[in-house]
């Protein structure tokens, strides 16, 4: 099966590549490192199967999938590559071969690999099924918050990933391009890339970006303490009794919040 690799992040794509080498029947034609080069690159060698990553900057996975409809390029079969297990749920409901959750496992490849080769051996067009994605993201915008709310998240702690209810999260910060999540019993990384997209996956009602380093879960502010020049600082419900600073363009929204 000539096969295609296409993930934004150089060491996930060379990890992919190490795992699928072992399996005779997988042929790797070309590696992508973008949506772009991935619409390119099919059209241009025509591969049986597509590893490709759902969260790319600019055109992720699943607008590389509009997009080749849109150009009438015949679609290959996709396995779904994912930091995220939310999205599992929405390949399956587009009938795509697989999905592989990151970092990597090489026993859920080799399944991955054997329903491609089943997929490949019916010789049946992927393009219908994939229809229903198309019609998915053609569904108005003001749709997209409610589905973007995640009850749970997926946080790594120690080589586990780990789902926690999103009312446990107390705060998340970043540094340095790392998103921390703090909850009630841990602390771990988040597979988010920007404060930003942590913040549009939840409620917007519960989780308040105090800074532009820090989001905070209203409901777990144990106490607003008055700071310097008329600034705040939010002491949280975690074991450290994190501090958190409040920015000056947020204490409007702080006096609003609390009745200030």
């Amino acid at each position: 099966m000539n096969t295609l690799i296409v993930d934004d992040e150089k060491p996930a794509r060379e990890e992919l590549a190490f795992l699928l080498k072992s399996f005779p029947e997988i042929n790797i034609v070309a590696q992508g490192k973008n949506g772009l080069e991935a619409v390119n690159l099919i059209k241009e060698f025509a591969p049986d199967v597509v590893f490709l990553d759902v969260q790319m900057p600019g055109l992720d996975g699943f607008g590389v999938i509009k997009k080749l409809m849109d150009r009438k390029v015949a679609v290959p079969h996709i396995v779904f590559a994912t930091a995220y297990d939310n999205y599992a749920v929405q390949a399956f409901e587009v009938n795509a071969v697989d999905y592989l959750l990151k970092p990597f496992d090489k026993a859920r490849v080799a399944k991955a690999v054997q329903r491609a080769k089943k997929a490949v051996e019916a010789s049946v067009s992927p393009a219908e099924r994939l229809e229903a994605l198309v019609s998915q993201l053609a569904q108005p915008k003001h749709a997209a918050p409610a589905q973007a709310q995640h009850s749970k998240l997926l946080v790594r702690c120690a080589q586990r990933l780990l789902l926690v209810d999103a009312s446990d999260v107390i705060f998340a910060s970043i540094t340095d391009g790392a998103i921390t999540v703090i909850t009630k019993e841990f602390e771990g990384t988040s597979n988010y890339r920007t404060i930003e997209e942590l913040q549009g996956s939840l409620d917007s009602d519960k989780f308040w970006r105090a800074h532009r380093s820090y989001l905070v879960n209203i409901d777990q502010i144990k106490e607003v303490v008055p700071w310097f020049k008329s600034s705040f600082m939010l002491k949280m419900t975690d074991k450290k009794n994190s501090e958190i600073p409040v920015s000056r363009a947020q204490t409007k929204r702080l006096r609003e919040l609390f009745k200030m």
